[in-house]
């Protein structure tokens, strides 16, 4: 199953005699609540989902956002039409974090069909309404485990025996800058590889070919294992997804630099160089 879907198929399948069910994850750090774009405009049928209500628990020592309780999560699933046998497509306003965060969740918790529209609303060239439907409830029960999920220990673990990708900003992995986190920097062994890096001028994620390329040559062909961060587990999980499209595998390291810097015991690494 590809983890990214065109508009031109979302739009055919749609049409189909088995629609996906539609989440609109628009979501912008520090902008606007997502919530009013959606009831100006949302593809037919979409549900709107809040990224920092229901796609993450309250921020704390675990990170700006941490994963939400797994019960919780379900139910907003279940209200938006979530179902286990029914596939489902997750799309934002086009920057592809907050989408891939609510592909991540689903698939991390056992959802077997879950796709990201590629380029987001941004792409979308069919309807739009107004109108917030009222969608059947879904059956779908999340089983976390689905997905490889890393802790504080299993990245600095990771970053010691395997490739750790830093998904932010160049400056903020050498430690130039820090607009949001307390401590500027990076996990020591953590290699740069900005998320910005992996989506085209048009805002679509690379081809498959140039994204493998990419992550071979940051070390990926050869790492027994490969994890991603950022700072607070939204955008990384975006590398995931590109990573996946790319065919490797990747964990996801939900707590990120917002929580691997809320404990002053961690160490940590400034400049170009992981160590």
């Amino acid at each position: 199953m590809n983890a990214i879907i065109t508009a031109s198929q979302l739009a055919s399948e749609s049409a189909g005699d088995r629609p996906p069910v539609l989440l609109d994850v628009r979501y912008q750090m520090g902008g606007p609540h997502g919530r009013a774009a959606y009831e100006a405009g949302h593809i037919p049928g979409a549900v709107f989902v809040d990224l920092e209500a229901e796609l993450a628990g309250p921020p704390g020592p675990g990170g700006r956002h941490p994963l939400p309780d797994v019960e919780a999560f379900g139910a907003v699933m279940r209200r938006a039409g979530v179902s286990q046998d029914r596939p489902v497509v997750v799309y934002d306003g086009g920057q592809g974090w907050a989408a891939a965060r609510a592909w991540w969740m689903l698939r991390w918790t056992g959802h077997p069909d879950v796709r990201v529209l590629d380029g987001g609303l941004a792409a979308w060239t069919g309807p739009a309404e107004s109108e917030v439907p009222a969608p059947a409830a879904g059956d779908f029960t999340p089983v976390p485990g689905a997905v490889p999920v890393l802790d504080a220990d299993g990245a600095a673990e990771l970053a010691r025996t395997g490739l750790l990708l830093d998904a932010r900003a160049a400056e903020r992995y050498r430690g130039e800058v820090e607009p949001i986190d307390p401590v500027a920097g990076h996990i020591p062994g953590a290699v740069s590889a900005p998320t910005m890096d992996n989506v085209g001028p048009e805002g679509r994620l690379l081809p498959a070919s140039q994204l493998a390329a990419r992550f071979k040559a940051l070390g990926a062909a050869d790492a027994p294992a490969v994890g991603v961060y950022c700072g607070s587990g939204v955008s990384a999980a975006q590398e995931v997804l590109a990573l996946e499209v790319a065919g490797i595998p990747a964990a996801l390291y939900a707590g990120s630099w917002s929580e691997w810097c809320a404990d002053k015991a961690r160490p940590v690494a400034t400049g170009p160089d992981p160590l």
